[in-house]
């Protein structure tokens, strides 16, 4: 499981598609259900098999398909293609506007939409909006709570190392004499355990592996210009790390219908699907200010 949703579309009209904005519809979609959304668009069959991979999660195609005036394959062969010969099984979503589409590929995770006998005028608006249940199915379909946790794990740790990746730059920037003393200091504070041994260590790298997210994120803080990216910064303590400290000691629980969530009994909070779907939505956020950190100390 990852944090990236990624959808590879093809069609011969897909400027079409983006000029009228209907792959920023489905963007938008991904992101408010917490995943990072890549959509790739490509126009002909040699584009769309340049960028096939097994790393998508969807991929939308046109039957008919017009490949620059040469004659080209309907979508029926290139489905076939991509799972007989490149062995990627993605989902597919297959659609036409002439009503001839439905039941040509007999293969599994495959959905044929037929816009002409769909209620209204705009073949793409009818083709997005059963993409967008597709999308939502799928999204359900490898979001097992105890494997969304193992997720929201693993983003969390990566998010760390681009923490002490930034600290490193702010170091760097602000020189070692100006930084390190008052790490050491803090730390000092809160640790008595460690005392000694901190004052003994000189290696920046071991440094900032030894004071733990918090204290890295404190240094952040506290190097970071107060303005509005601060404001914004200063929330990644109560969204990612004390979130992640609470995810990680809840417990797996099941209520009166089956449904399993994970609940952390100390403060009351139920980690289901729409609390993970909060916590992906905190991780792209955080990332994003990450790496304007990350240029503002280019």
């Amino acid at each position: 499981m990852k944090l990236e949703y990624k959808i590879l579309w093809l069609d011969d009209k897909i400027d079409v598609i983006t000029e009228e904005r209907y792959d920023k519809e489905i963007y938008s979609f991904i992101k408010d259900q917490g995943f990072n959304p890549v959509i790739v668009t490509v126009q002909n069959e040699t584009d769309f098999f340049n960028k096939l991979d097994d790393t998508f999660d969807l991929i939308l195609t046109d039957y008919h398909l017009n490949d620059e005036g040469n004659e080209a394959r309907n979508g029926d062969s290139i489905i076939n293609e991509v799972r007989n010969t490149k062995n990627v099984f993605t989902e597919i979503m297959f659609y036409s506007a002439q009503g001839d589409a439905t039941g040509k590929v007999n293969l599994d995770r495959i959905t044929f939409v037929d816009t002409k006998r769909m209620v209204g005028n705009n073949h793409y608006e009818k083709l997005v909006s059963k993409a967008l249940k597709l999308i939502e199915l799928t999204i359900k379909k490898f979001q097992h709570i105890v494997s969304m946790r193992g997720m929201i794990m693993n983003e969390t740790s990566s998010l760390d190392v681009e923490m002490m990746d930034l600290l490193v730059k702010i170091i760097d920037k602000k020189g070692e004499e100006n930084v390190i003393p008052i790490i050491k200091a803090k730390y000092k504070e809160t640790n008595i355990t460690f005392n000694s041994e901190i004052e003994t260590i000189s290696d920046v790298p071991i440094i900032l592996q030894k004071i733990g997210s918090e204290h890295r994120w404190r240094a952040i803080v506290r190097t970071i210009e107060k303005d509005e990216l601060k404001k914004i910064f200063d929330k990644y303590k109560e969204e990612i790390i004390d979130e992640r400290n609470r995810f990680a000691h809840a417990i797996l629980e099941k209520d009166e219908t089956g449904r399993e969530y994970f609940k952390n009994k100390k403060d009351g909070i139920d980690f289901n699907d729409k609390k993970c779907r909060e916590i992906r939505q905190n991780i792209i956020k955080h990332k994003e200010n990450l790496n304007n950190l990350k240029e503002k100390l280019q």
